[in-house]
């Protein structure tokens, strides 16, 4: 898999130093730009996978920058990270709103910077994956049959009976056969950050969807248990 290009887009140059080392250490291409003006003219003429953007830039600030890669068809799909040394809630929503994948105020943790900007890599990979996967209209295995447009599922003819999240949940681990997700993960991606560490709300909804389609839910045949870290779907 070739490197992920990140643009970090700051004028302070101390801050683009810091996320250039932490950003290469860790694996990633680093463009660096020290206006709103430079980071759109990279972003125009280079391939980037995501952008570390300050609000608070000179001439053209960090709002007007996201506004312009959101109206080009060929940016708007490039993830954005907001910086910013503000905090306030109101700075917040308008950059969410605008088109801002995530936002993190300054002074920032490296480690939670890297781990909102794989998160939001991984969401553009998952939905290029999905594509993909939606040309499939159904998942049969074993008597299960999961209808991936329809959002039913059924057991060896029998209609099963699914909440929201259950049937995310059972989506998600079918259409990935063998790949083992930790719990963790499976909260980011189905129910998002508010409920990362809360653990337990993924158990339980395991054990009701194995009530649902297992045979014998202590010795499940379709979502696999591996220990101390998560879950997989079984591979035919």
């Amino acid at each position: 898999m070739s490197k992920k290009t990140i643009l970090t887009i700051d004028d302070e140059i101390h801050i683009l130093e810091l996320l250039r080392y932490n950003l290469e250490s860790a694996g990633y291409n680093v463009i660096q730009a020290e206006s709103g003006e430079e980071g759109l003219d990279i972003i125009e003429n280079r391939n980037i996978d995501a952008v570390l953007l300050d609000l608070m830039l000179p001439v053209i600030d960090g709002l007007e920058v996201l506004r312009r890669i959101r109206t080009n068809p060929e940016t708007k799909k490039i993830p954005v990270i907001m910086l910013t040394a503000k905090s306030e809630e109101f700075d917040k929503v308008l950059g969410l709103e605008m088109g801002a994948d995530d936002y993190i105020a300054k002074p920032f943790s490296i480690r939670e910077l890297q781990a909102r900007l794989k998160a939001v890599l991984r969401r553009v990979d998952d939905k290029d994956d999905d594509k993909e996967k939606n040309k499939v209209k159904k998942i049969s295995t074993n008597g299960l049959e999961i209808g991936l447009e329809t959002r039913t599922v059924s057991v060896n003819g029998r209609e099963v009976e699914m909440s929201h999240k259950e049937f995310e949940l059972l989506k998600l681990l079918a259409e990935n056969p063998g790949r083992v997700y930790s719990r963790d993960i499976l909260l980011e991606k189905i129910w998002g950050y508010e409920y990362i560490g809360e653990t337990r709300t993924v158990d339980v909804h395991i054990r009701h969807i194995r009530k649902k389609i297992e045979e014998d839910d202590s010795n499940p045949v379709f979502i696999k248990t591996v220990r101390g870290y998560g879950y997989k779907f079984r591979e035919d």
